[in-house]
């Protein structure tokens, strides 16, 4: 079973890669505070046009060069695009 995780794009100057940062919240060991840390990856975007600030859905796939190893399944629409494109 592959990975799928959420994040934002970051950057999109390569060719046929993206770099998307996931970020995920994790508790300090001693103090419980939960502490923001973020990833960045780089992805290949599988046909998507994808601009930089969208929200994408990335999932696992075996290596397609050194460092990338993830492909864009979707792009995540908010709820605040979906409510703008019905007034329309």
């Amino acid at each position: 079973m592959a990975k799928v995780l959420t994040g934002k794009v970051v950057a999109t100057k390569m060719q046929n890669t993206v770099l998307v940062e996931v970020t995920r919240f994790t508790p300090h060991k001693l103090y419980k505070k939960l502490l923001k840390r973020s990833t960045k990856f780089k992805v290949d975007p599988n046909g998507h046009d994808v601009t930089v600030g969208k929200e994408v859905r990335i999932e696992e796939t075996k290596p397609m060069s050194k460092e990338k190893y993830f492909k864009i399944i979707e792009v995540v629409v908010a709820q605040h695009e979906k409510k703008a494109e019905v007034k329309k």
